[in-house]
């Protein structure tokens, strides 16, 4: 039976995607990532890649509500020592010191694009123009799965965590009744403000933008945590365990994107070819593994 080969068109998108400045997001450094993508491959060529990636993508997600979980723990240890009012009260306290209702006003209207709603339209319209300007579903499949993730994430930890938020006496209306920890518009706006930054390096090739875009994005994530505590809608805690839990869940992400990448012709040939150049790349076993997963594959 003739082999089926991947499209060229497919093949040229991948290999845009596999540089940032110059850097090969398919060459992993260390030998444990090494064999990782030496045991995927062979896993992939019993079950299928997407179906390897989506067992990647379910460890990822167990992972980051694991870390919730071990948070709630110290939290309640915390909170026990009377340690949470190191934090939480004083954070309080000072945003309700220098409020004033033009900013208040300013800050409500801002802390709306984090929401549902208002992340919802943004990240759908950078979305849409990289997948066009690109023709590809790159943009689509990442920003989908790190979207549909974060509020996983965020729905799973509230209910089962359960904390209350601030007083109402202390909070700007429009008040929210939602369980508090984590705070979901800190997370969803890090996971996705880290996975547009992503896919805009992975075709820019100047410093300079990429430096303005991560820093456009730090700006954003960071005033967006910010404003939930200076409204009195969160706990400072819920938005640092909130940007501790997008960090986790964006990097499973970006590494489920590099080790697809890993796992395509192109990079699986590179790899290959390095090999029988200066064994700098991984070892003879795993290159030969590495051809036949790809052919069971196809």
């Amino acid at each position: 039976m003739r082999e089926r080969k991947p499209r060229a068109g497919k093949n040229s998108t991948i290999r845009a995607d596999m540089f940032i400045l110059g850097r090969d997001l398919t060459l992993w450094r260390t030998r444990v990532m090494q064999r990782f993508v030496a045991i995927l491959l062979r896993l992939s060529a019993r079950i299928g890649a997407m179906a390897t990636l989506a067992v990647v993508l379910l460890s990822g997600v167990l992972l980051t509500l694991g870390t919730a979980t071990g948070a709630t723990e110290l939290y309640e240890a915390t909170v026990e020592g009377d340690g949470a009012q190191l934090l939480d009260t004083p954070a309080l306290r000072t945003a309700m010191a220098i409020r004033s209702p033009p900013v208040d006003d300013a800050i409500t209207a801002y802390t709306m694009i984090g929401g549902p709603i208002g992340m919802t339209v943004l990240s759908g319209a950078i979305m849409t123009v990289l997948a066009i300007r690109r023709r590809s579903w790159t943009p689509v499949a990442l920003v989908v799965l790190a979207a549909a993730g974060s509020v996983l994430i965020t729905v799973v930890s509230k209910q089962f965590i359960g904390r209350a938020r601030p007083p109402l006496s202390d909070a700007i209306p429009p008040y929210e009744y939602s369980d508090s920890f984590p705070s979901g518009h800190a997370l969803n706006s890090l996971v996705l403000a880290g996975v547009i930054t992503y896919l805009v390096m992975l075709r820019r090739r100047t410093r300079r933008t990429l430096r303005w875009t991560a820093i456009v994005a730090a700006l954003f994530t960071i005033t967006m945590g910010i404003s939930r505590v200076y409204l009195g809608h969160h706990w400072l805690t819920d938005v640092l365990m909130a940007w501790l839990l997008g960090t986790l869940w964006l990097t499973v992400v970006i590494t489920t994107h590099r080790l697809y990448l890993s796992t395509r012709p192109p990079a699986i040939s590179r790899r290959v070819a390095g090999n029988r150049k200066d064994d700098t790349w991984v070892t003879g076993s795993q290159c030969r593994s590495e051809e036949h997963g790809w052919s069971s594959m196809r």
